[in-house]
């Protein structure tokens, strides 16, 4: 399949980065300093670039972040789901709010490393223009859920995330039509090469599978379901109605079939919640992704 070929490169840079995590002992200190020059000056480095460099079709822009829009609102409702469907004797209210991200919340990584591939520049783009309108929707729904568990504040949370600044400073430098002189390019252009590599090493060193989810696998699979399937396939009737097509419909189906990202962990962490589990969906779901996100991609390009 030729979308699976595509993308063999970057799952196997996930799995790379596994295997160092084990076989170099480099420490935690080391993987930490990694994920923090990715997530603080690399990511933003190359969203910028691209948002500020593309020529966004802002009528098409639309109908791509509302189609990640309602395909995350049903994430966010079938996610809700368990706690009906799983008694409070089997998923607790702790692990069931920490757990309830992991139905909707996207690993931009990722995301950004497959649109690279499959549109090259200008997939990056509207790869992380959807990354950032959909970090706030993100952040409410799952800080919403742990808030009784803790004291992070929504509006601080945003206002220092480095996605989010970098999503809005490309966009603003972008619609202001200023140029980027030929350093500062070349300047910007050698961080984003480092930014996607090095970013999913980080994701693959942060994969973790010891023990079982609160809940049990039952639940696991339930939340696994609905982040792999049944977003994507949201996103594939929603963008359909809005008339996507081309670049925007592969990025829109992208999205909504990433795995959870490691910052659904950190807020489980910080909060007081269930981060273990937490830690097992999303490596269980970034593994499982290897799979579904070249199934999807490939059966609606053929």
């Amino acid at each position: 399949m030729p979308v699976a070929l595509a993308l063999l490169p970057d799952f196997l840079l996930i799995l790379l980065g596994q295997a160092l995590r084990r076989w170099l002992h480099l420490g935690d200190h080391f993987w930490t300093g990694l994920e923090k020059l990715v997530y603080f000056v690399l990511f933003p480095a190359l969203l910028f670039n691209a948002l500020a460099r593309a020529d966004l079709a802002w009528t098409t822009a639309a109908p791509l972040v509302a189609t990640a829009a309602g395909a995350m609102i049903v994430g966010m409702l079938l996610g809700g789901l368990a706690r009906w469907l799983f008694p409070p004797s089997m998923l607790s209210p702790v692990s069931f709010a920490s757990q309830f991200q992991c139905a909707f919340r996207f690993n931009s990584y990722i995301g950004l490393a497959v649109a690279a591939k499959l549109h090259g520049g200008a997939g990056i783009a509207a790869m992380g223009l959807v990354t950032g309108a959909m970090v706030p929707l993100a952040n409410f729904a799952a800080v919403g859920m742990l808030a009784r568990h803790g004291g992070v504040s929504l509006w601080r949370e945003l206002a220092k995330n480095p996605l989010v600044l970098a999503t809005l400073a490309g966009l603003l430098w972008n619609m202001l039509g200023l140029g980027l002189p030929a350093p500062l390019a070349q300047f910007l252009g050698r961080l984003a090469e480092a930014a996607i590599a090095l970013g999913l090493l980080a994701v693959g060193a942060a994969l973790r599978l010891r023990g079982a989810p609160g809940g049990g696998h039952g639940t696991a699979a339930w939340f696994l379901a609905v982040k792999l399937l049944a977003v994507p396939l949201a996103a594939i009737g929603i963008a359909r109605f809005f008339g996507l097509s081309g670049p925007y419909f592969d990025i829109a189906l992208a999205f909504a079939a990433l795995p959870t990202a490691s910052s659904a962990y950190i807020l489980a962490q910080r909060m007081g919640g269930d981060g273990a589990s937490v830690a097992w969906l999303i490596s269980a779901g970034t593994l499982a992704a290897m799979l579904t996100l070249p199934l999807w991609l490939g059966l609606v390009r053929g």
